[in-house]
């Protein structure tokens, strides 16, 4: 049986935390510290109450280094980074010197140039950096990856993604709506989607924008065998009027040459799925994550444009 692995994390307050306390639960391992500037972090006590809570990182720093030098059996060696984008990488560079692996939230990095020295330091330390990429072991994803790669001849498909999830008043507000803290709407509700593309149908040769507002952004991807229609919103009028009337509040849909494809089930157990690749030694790297956040830089600093013919998405065309 292996051994039981420590983890802290940062950002215990976040909407995103619980997935990740009940990932290190379901796989057998132990939460021993949390750490984050807001005190809301009570959610905790439902997987790890002995779970030791520090205000200030630089008391959680002190933590992490003093069981660095305690026993393998005290030390920490995992720290989850659920912390808001922009101190990502810090929280990185600060889990790497007291020699603890990384599982880090999206995206590692906004810029993709602030890759290279988590690159250098995880050649210093030894220890590595994991992405929370979940929808590469979505299975309906994985299912779908299978059945492009046996087409005998794969052209180009047909992609229609749209992804609209309702935020109030307070998203604009935040950190997430400052484009400087969280990357955009591109990076903070779309950097999956776009990793999962790239992932199924290759590098982009070609990107179009053709509307971003502070509420929602569309345009255009042509992959090496796809084009893609894309458009991304926080706002509820973007909402199909039967998720309206139903009380819902979020909207995912793919379609492939006109075909829905579903994979709205099972979001909420992919943080497992994620941490027991990287116990079992699989996992995403900083290599593996790299693409996107390039491809969500290109996008950031490319000027809107009007559509061309049949290239726009359908809901800016209506």
């Amino acid at each position: 049986m292996d051994a039981v692995k420590n983890f802290a994390l940062i950002g215990a307050a976040g909407f995103i935390a619980p997935r990740h306390m009940r990932a290190i639960a379901e796989t057998g391992n132990r939460l021993v510290a949390i750490a984050d500037p807001h005190d809301a972090v009570g959610v905790v006590d439902r997987y790890f109450p002995e779970a030791k809570y520090f205000r200030e990182i630089e008391r959680f720093d002190r933590f992490l280094e003093k069981t660095r030098r305690s026993s393998e059996e005290a030390r920490v060696h995992y720290v989850s980074i659920c912390s808001p984008n922009y101190l990502h990488d810090a929280h990185c560079r600060l889990a790497l010197r007291v020699r603890a692996n990384v599982i880090c939230e999206k995206p590692l990095v906004i810029k993709p140039w602030n890759l290279d020295p988590l690159v250098d330091i995880e050649r210093e330390t030894g220890c590595r950096i994991y992405a929370v990429l979940q929808l590469r072991l979505h299975p309906a994803v994985q299912a779908l990856r299978a059945e492009l790669a046996s087409r005998p001849r794969p052209g180009s498909t047909d992609v229609v993604l749209t992804y609209v999830t309702r935020r109030g008043a307070w998203y604009h507000a935040s950190w997430k709506g400052n484009e400087e803290q969280s990357g955009g709407l591109l990076t903070n509700i779309g950097i999956h989607f776009f990793d999962m593309l790239l992932w199924l149908f290759g590098p982009p040769q070609r990107l179009a924008v053709h509307q971003r507002t502070r509420e929602r952004v569309a345009g255009m991807l042509d992959l090496e065998r796809a084009r893609v229609r894309w458009l991304l919103s926080v706002s509820e009028e973007d909402l199909p009027r039967s998720v309206r009337e139903a009380g819902g509040h979020a909207h995912r849909s793919l379609t492939l040459d006109g075909r829905e494809f579903e994979f709205s089930e099972g979001f909420t157990d992919l943080h497992t799925l994620v941490y027991r690749d990287v116990l079992a030694g699989g996992g995403f790297g900083i290599a593996d994550a790299r693409p996107s956040i390039q491809l969500v830089q290109d996008l950031r600093t490319t000027d809107p444009t009007p559509p061309a013919p049949q290239e726009g998405h359908p809901s800016l065309e209506r």
